[in-house]
């Protein structure tokens, strides 16, 4: 069982940033995968960073040149730095690890507003 403790979230005004730590435990081995996931009211869940375990990380669109995820293996934590927040951005953002199958955090709250 894969258990999560994240933190970061909160209420910034637009063109803010907000830091996202998300640390994973319940597992002997390194995690596939490793990043950030969100979802806005009425929206279905959507990647927003990963980084899969040697690889590069994988941005949506939207976050591209604005957020950066960074992952740590030795101590299995990823991080997601994001700057020039936008009231779109305002969602749940969720932690997320890929061990054989998805799991995730139970979420925290960022909201983008003035």
């Amino acid at each position: 069982q894969v258990r999560f403790v994240e933190s970061g979230g909160g209420l910034v005004q637009p063109g803010g940033s907000l830091r996202l730590s998300c640390a994973a435990s319940g597992s002997a081995f390194e995690f596939d995968d490793m990043g950030w996931y969100r979802q806005a009211p009425g929206n279905q869940r959507e990647l927003v960073a990963m980084i899969p375990r040697g690889g590069t990380p994988i941005y949506d669109e939207s976050v591209k040149g604005r957020f950066t995820i960074a992952r740590d293996d030795a101590k299995n934590t990823v991080d997601l730095q994001m700057n020039s927040l936008r009231p779109e951005d305002t969602a749940v953002y969720y932690c997320y690890v890929r061990l054989g199958r998805a799991y995730w955090g139970q979420g925290t709250q960022v909201t983008v507003s003035s």
